[in-house]
């Protein structure tokens, strides 16, 4: 009977609902204490406002700028902008070639930022000697940033002239009463202005002193130049002063008014606003009934009087705003500019009034005047805006039923506040330092108090409400009443309200709100909670541009909410998005910036994430390092160092389970002791440490089987348990953390006490986790995997019963895109091979068991969410398990496992990289398969399967350089195809640079999401083409059709090793393939390779006989070349050539050199010309033909004496001079040689790409571990596998590799056929002669005169002669005695 987990592979994957592989709580830069210290801080701040405050707050709600200094005469303030260096000599010699010089464009960016009340326009004026110019009056909507004025001003023509630029926002549009308000005035040359225009470069301003926010951050100005013969537009009009007495009072008291009314606003200081009255009361008394401004005089004197009485908290006196506004309102009539605006106001004091009076005239009037604005303003406009939060905060106020008794002025409130803005202030942060639910109780008591002085209008209710939020969020991830977290999302919704768009401060309550869906998300699995959640964070980090000090803690919570929903549905853009961001955040975050460790932790967090998901060690590896700067970053006494001892830990953990290196689980453990010990009880984090810590104990029992780090681990999860009592919301993840304990002990040590505890516990987990709870699926699945456990000890068949009942639940529970359903899955699988291998039926259904679980297993494989690297796993899981019971499905199992690890493979950017991935799989994967499929008689699929699985990372390389000649010629859309196809493929096909440890890793990731990028292009631009009539199987595995016409030119025999049975297949070229039996085992096979290679080594010498080889040489004969040669005679005529093509250890013997060896015996060499391929697909890769030159090009390259050789090769030089005199002369072989001090890396590699026809006589050296950095050695350094691999040999035609060990595969990955011969082939090479093993000088020389005589004697050069020349001069040697057998069939050819 198995046990539940059968498969090794599923041994890395924790019960679900466990937390073990998961840092702590994602850290939000301070996000949660921080903006509880910047509310309650402009809690102290800021004072009693009214109705009309929550329109003010679409443009700045709460500010904490100092006054500006400046008396009742109100001045203009003068800035400094920020401008780019440029040269001082704006020389007047480049403007006195002009005639005349204008601004023709003038462009401000965030224009309405932190404006204190509704413009209705903006305009800009210029001043120049002694003129002042004025853009038109420009209306802005809520959406629109800049703001652009295209109309000419003139300016001096003397570069060092001044002019003062000044920005302004209106609030009439006609016609215009005074300035309005200042946003931005500066002083600048009219040379500095020209240079900036050039050179398109913007002024900018920095923000004014103590605001977050301020009004117009940038300013473009376009100069134009007008010459003698060119013309401008028409200019504007000049702004001329008033020739009226009256008229200039009349805007001089206007303005003052404006600016002492928004000077009140920042300040609070009565006098202000009292000055400001008298001010627009003078006005006033200046504009008679007739005045073309009485409208404008009236309306800011109601303005300022509304302000006064809702300072004043007195309702009798809105009287007299309200009249003026009326009065305002009668003359402006229909269809005039500046009447909704006034209706706003005026409906905001009749509410205002109805609030505190409770006439319904008053609401009716109001509501009246908004549905009117709304009707007749765009939706996008400022006013409308405003009016439609009017008319849903006083819907809220009336559900609320305020009424006059709510309202209080601030002078009666502040005596009766319970405690100090300051002390309230003191407790949040002591909540947030420690678990006292004594304390955090009355924080959120005196929040509530706080709340009821303050109606639904007032100022401070916003950072009340966001704060209370905060407190109640905090008090649901201690205690888990679902009322907290519902209660917190209402006030952050509220307080959002509060903050329309265009208030400075709303970033804030999006953040606050966002956090509260997204832990609202994470315990009820409301999946609308996460995206809106994602929604408010993407609209936060907008609010934030480059720059503000914020930004990084906004991309960082976004980034974490994107990682929480990839955990959740798996969509792999969700996570790379998340580590981009994160990746941003921490380039803001430079070394020395206190949250950069905050910000390492969370993106190390996320390559955690992604390496579980997709298996890139790469990714591992970086988390690891950012883990340990994070952990450098904060010494002994940080408040955070704990932290970074866990996650360290955490991921440490991750890379045992990956690596099984021994001192990473240890390290992990030692750490998660250290945050332990730094977390005494009381601390609020001392659990989830408990947690860590018992689960490396766990992991490291299943290592050593120490049973004292499992009892460890049992002790410390129930130390944990007991922390998260009754209510707390993580106590069911603590019960499934204790029973995956409980049930492993018991497994260990069969105690039944164990198992019926760790059942309880998973039933009790489940009960804190009703029908619709996010985890849920997590805990029946936990508690099936136990029941399933306490079915094999004890064979209760209704425990399995219930197992399958409770993982059909959490199927059915799991969404669509859940990760989960991949485990899910695969515990179904093993309940039903449970039921299949006891004989029973689930559950009374007469159902087929067995292929109940096939079906489960193939689910598990290609639920997309759960990830590449799991996918593929499951996938060798059903595999393993569909031969075991030779299950019908088994050929499919095997066909998914090798298209995922193709994929798997193929995100791997580094070729190195990609080999090391493999040799985590199973290498007999496709040969295996192709045994399947022999053994049910389908040769064809066999062969198809063995193309498919073998060479995966050569046919990788391959695909880049996949010529569409063809396809080119369809027409445009094909030829954007193709060259899209190139390019991506070009860029694709370079080797990733080889970083060293000091490079940044920020350029490290890059890179790989560079590469992730391009490779997502290319799949694409792939898919495209297979939509082209005939291109449907465009870069897919080939059929055997396709591939067949590899043997045109003779069979080629594929041999096959598996461990069921070694098989030989033979391809012909129009003839089914023929499958032949071999009397001979994976074993035996193994052992004659092992045989094989000790003889060589053992007999090697001038004089021997070499029995060993000989005797190893007739075993290759007897059991394996026989009986192809038996079956092959009627097809191959004897002295024609054939190809073999090795699979497995197969690739390792001598095929060539197999035979009798006694006299009248019979050989291979004696009836067959031998050729090797790795494929056929690389076979029919090199038969493709190319241009050929009538002239030759030949490089002999030799190296004599290499960098770090101990000796010199004496022969090289006359080698390759001997080469030199076989091949013909010029013009057909232009020869060139390279030796010596002039074989260097760079210069061979030049000589390789020039020259078609190749010889290189050197050290060569096969790396096992490494074999891609095999090598032919140079003077100054290697001639790397990798240097060949990455280089277009196509039109190349022959080389011969005079060197040791040139053409010996690597056995951890014999079917990847990683070796210099093939390298040179599968970039490009069609013929290539190699060598197995060591090669002495006196075999080289004869047998390359031998061979160059035998190819080029009659002057001409043909590459496919080299298989044949090779043959004859191997058979040359033959005779001669002296010669060891070793020697003369060391050399062997491969390709065409």
């Amino acid at each position: 009977m198995p046990s539940f987990v059968p498969d090794t592979f599923d041994n890395c994957l924790p019960p679900l609902g466990e937390e073990p592989s998961h840092p702590e709580h994602p850290e939000h830069l301070g996000e949660t204490n921080l903006m509880i210290n910047e509310l309650l801080q402009v809690v102290i701040n800021t004072i009693l406002a009214t109705l009309f405050r929550v329109i003010i707050l679409l443009f700045r709600f709460a500010t904490r700028s100092v006054p500006d200094q400046f008396d009742n005469t109100i001045p203009p303030v003068i800035e400094e902008p920020s401008r780019p260096e440029h040269s001082q000599d704006t020389g007047e010699a480049h403007l006195s070639r002009v005639q005349e010089v204008a601004i023709t464009t003038v462009r401000a960016t965030g224009v309405i930022l932190g404006l204190r009340r509704i413009p209705v326009g903006f305009y800009v004026t210029v001043l120049s000697n002694g003129a002042e110019w004025q853009t038109s009056n420009t209306p802005v909507h809520i959406d629109q940033a800049v703001v652009e004025w295209n109309e000419r001003i003139p300016l001096p023509s003397k570069a060092s002239s001044k002019v003062r630029l000044s920005v302004y926002a209106s609030f009439e549009l006609g016609p215009m009463l005074g300035h309005g308000e200042l946003l931005r005035t500066f002083e600048i040359s009219v040379g500095e202005l020209l240079d900036l225009s050039e050179r398109s470069l913007p002024i900018i301003f920095e923000h004014k002193q103590d605001e977050v926010v301020s009004s117009c951050t940038l300013l473009l100005v376009i100069v134009g130049q007008r010459r003698s013969h060119e013309k401008f537009a028409e200019s504007l009009r000049l702004v001329t002063p008033s020739n009226s007495c009256d008229m200039h009072a009349l805007i001089v008291r206007t303005d003052a008014g404006h600016r002492l009314l928004a000077r009140y606003r920042r300040t609070q200081n009565n006098r202000d606003l009292d000055q400001s009255i008298k001010h627009f009361e003078r006005a006033s008394d200046l504009c008679p009934m007739d005045h073309l401004c009485r409208p404008a005089a009236l309306f800011n004197l109601a303005v300022a009087k509304f302000v006064s009485c809702q300072t004043n908290g007195s309702h009798t006196d809105l009287d007299n705003p309200i009249s003026l506004f009326q009065d305002a309102l009668d003359l402006r009539p229909t269809g005039h500019p500046d009447r909704p605006a006034t209706q706003l106001h005026l409906a905001m004091a009749l509410l205002s009034r109805f609030a505190k009076g409770d006439c319904q005239i008053d609401a009716d009037a109001a509501e009246e005047s908004l549905n009117e604005i709304l009707t007749a303003c765009h939706v996008n406009s400022h006013v409308h805006r405003a009016a439609l939060l009017v008319t849903e905060t006083s819907t809220l106020h009336s559900a609320r039923n305020t009424n006059a008794n709510h309202i209080r002025t601030e002078g009666s409130i502040a005596p009766m506040l319970p405690c100090s803005p300051d002390e309230l202030l003191h407790r949040a942060n002591l909540c947030l330092q420690r678990d006292d639910p004594h304390a955090l109780d009355e924080v959120i008591s005196l929040h509530y108090d706080a709340l009821e002085y303050y109606s639904a209008m007032h100022a401070l209710r916003m950072q009340l409400l966001g704060n209370l939020g905060v407190m109640l969020d905090i008090r649901f991830q201690r205690r888990g009443n679902i009322q907290d977290i519902n209660k917190a999302i209402a006030l952050h919704r509220e307080a959002l309200a509060l903050r329309p768009v265009g208030c400075p401060d709303r970033s804030l309550s999006l953040i606050n709100l966002a956090n509260g869906l997204c832990t609202r998300f994470k315990h009820r699995g409301h999946e609308k909670d996460l995206d809106d959640a994602i929604t408010f964070h993407r609209e936060a980090v907008d609010l934030y541009p480059v720059g503000h000090p914020s930004r990084s803690l906004s991309l960082n919570n976004l980034a974490e909410d994107l990682s929480t929903r990839f955990e959740h549905r798996g969509n792999d853009q969700d996570l790379d998005g998340a580590i981009a961001l994160h990746r941003e955040a921490l380039v803001l975050l430079p070394v020395g910036h206190p949250h950069r460790s905050m910000s390492l932790n969370n993106l190390a967090k996320g390559l955690a994430v992604r390496f579980e998901h997709r298996g890139n060690d790469q990714d591992l590896d970086e988390a690891v390092s950012f883990h340990r700067e994070a952990l450098d970053l904060r010494p002994l006494g940080h408040p955070d160092r704990s932290m970074s001892f866990n996650n360290l830990a955490n991921v440490l953990c991750i890379r045992f389970d990956h690596r099984g290196n021994d001192e990473d689980l240890d390290e992990a453990i030692a750490l998660h002791r250290e945050a332990l010990a730094v977390r005494p009880v009381g601390h609020p984090d001392r659990c989830l440490t408990l947690h860590n810590l018992g689960n490396g104990l766990s992991i490291r029992f299943m290592r050593r089987s120490n049973d004292q780090d499992l009892d460890e681990a049992i002790a410390l999860q129930r130390e944990a348990l007991a922390l998260r009592p009754v209510g707390h919301p993580d106590r069911s993840g603590s019960f499934d953390n204790l029973a995956s304990r409980l049930s492993t002990r018991f497994e260990h040590r069969g105690n039944d006490q164990d198992l019926r505890e760790a059942i309880a516990l998973s039933r009790e987990a489940l009960a804190l986790r009703p029908v619709g709870h996010l985890c849920r699926p997590s805990s029946l699945h936990n508690l099936a995997v136990t029941l399933c456990t306490s079915f094999e000890h004890q064979g209760n068949v209704g425990d399995l019963k219930e197992s399958l009942e409770n993982l059909r639940c959490a199927l059915t529970l799991s969404t669509q895109h859940d990760p989960r359903r991949l485990t899910i899955h695969q515990s179904l699988a093993t309940v039903y091979l449970t039921f299949h291998q006891s004989g029973l039926h689930g559950n009374g259904e007469c159902i087929d068991n067995l292929k109940a679980a096939m079906d489960h297993l193939k689910e598990a494989a290609h639920v997309v969410s759960g990830g590449l690297l799991l996918r593929l796993r499951a996938s060798l899981r059903w595999v393993r398990h569909a031969n075991e019971h030779t299950h019908d499905t088994e050929l499919e199992a095997y066909a998914t496992s090798m298209q995922l690890l193709d994929v798997y493979i193929s995100a791997t950017a580094s070729v190195s990289s990609r080999h090391n991935a493999m040799k985590d799989f199973p290498r007999t994967l496709a040969v295996d398969a192709a045994s399947c499929a022999l053994r049910s008689g389908n040769a064809c699929r066999a062969v198809e399967l063995l193309e498919q699985g073998r060479t995966l990372i050569w046919t990788q390389m391959a695909r880049l350089r996949t010529p569409l000649d063809s396809l080119s010629k369809r027409g445009g859309h094909a030829e954007a195809l193709v060259k899209k196809f190139r390019d991506i493929s070009s860029l694709l096909d370079k080797s990733p640079a080889e970083y060293r440890e000091e490079t940044p890793r920020v350029n490290v990731e890059a890179e790989t999401t560079r590469y992730a990028r391009l490779l997502e292009d290319w799949n694409k631009t792939v898919e495209e083409i297979r939509k082209l009539e005939g291109f449907s199987r465009f870069l897919l595995p080939p059929l055997f059709s396709d591939i067949q016409d590899a043997a045109r030119d003779g069979p080629i025999i594929v041999l096959v090793a598996s461990k069921l049975s070694c098989d030989a297949i033979i391809i012909l070229h129009k003839q089914p393939p023929i499958s032949i039996q071999l009397p001979t085992d994976q074993e035996k096979l193994v052992r004659l390779v092992i045989a094989l290679q000790h003889a060589i080594r053992k007999d090697a010498g001038p004089k021997r006989a070499q029995p060993e080889l000989i005797k190893a040489l007739r075993k290759l004969w007897n059991d394996i070349v026989r009986p192809v040669i038996h079956n092959l005679g009627g097809f191959a005529r004897y002295g024609s050539r054939i190809w073999w093509c090795p699979t497995g250890a197969f690739s390792f013997l001598p095929l060539h050199a197999a035979g009798e060896y006694r006299e009248h015996g019979q050989s291979l060499s004696q009836l067959y010309v031998s050729s090797y391929t790795p494929s056929l697909t690389a076979l029919l890769r090199a038969r493709r033909s190319h241009e050929r030159s009538f002239s030759v090009s030949f490089a002999a390259i030799g190296q004599n004496r290499p960098e770090g050789a101990s000796f010199t090769l004496d022969c090289v030089e006359p080698e390759l001079e001997l080469v030199r005199s076989l091949v013909p002369p010029p013009p057909t072989v232009s020869f060139t040689k390279i030796t010596s001090i002039d074989a260097t890396k760079s210069r061979v590699l030049c000589a390789l790409r020039d020259n078609t026809w190749l010889h290189l006589a050197c050290h060569g050296t096969q790396k096992h571990d490494q074999p891609f950095k095999s090598a032919f050695l140079m003077r100054d350094q290697p001639l790397s596998l990798l240097d060949i691999a990455q280089m277009d040999l196509s039109r190349h035609e022959f080389a011969f590799l005079s060197a040791c060990e040139t053409a010996v595969g690597t056995p951890n990955t014999p079917d990847e056929v990683v070796h210099l011969a093939a390298g040179l082939q599968f970039a490009g090479v069609t013929s290539v002669v190699g060598t197995l093993w060591k090669v002495n000088d006196a075999t080289v020389e004869r047998l390359v005169e031998a061979f160059y005589k035998n190819f080029c004697g009659d002057g001409t050069m043909n590459s496919k002669r080299a298989a044949r020349s090779l043959h004859r001069a191997v058979q040359s040697l033959a005779c001669d005695k002296d010669m060891p057998l070793d020697q003369r069939i060391v050399f062997m050819h491969i390709g065409v």
